[in-house]
């Protein structure tokens, strides 16, 4: 097992931006985003020795956190329409 100090679902900043990111962003445009940020992603574990089994699960983590910040964001612009 392998510690990590900020394991991915906890970079709150990044995310965010991410998540930002994707909002503004639509079909291929957006896939090359991800892509991008994924490789990224595992590069920068792999520099660290993370193995690829922990840089899988981080990845998934990190997705999913992804994916939570964008169904508060949806629920905000919903709850926020129906306020008017």
């Amino acid at each position: 097992m392998t510690l990590l100090q900020f394991p991915a679902d906890r970079r709150t900043a990044d995310v965010r931006r991410c998540a930002d990111a994707l909002q503004r962003l639509h079909g291929e445009e957006a896939n090359c985003f991800w892509r991008t940020e994924m490789a990224q992603f595992a590069k920068g574990f792999r520099a660290q020795g993370v193995e690829e089994e922990e840089i899988r699960h981080q990845a998934a983590i990190f997705m999913h956190a992804v994916q939570m910040e964008l169904q508060m964001a949806f629920a905000e612009d919903e709850r926020d329409a129906s306020a008017y």
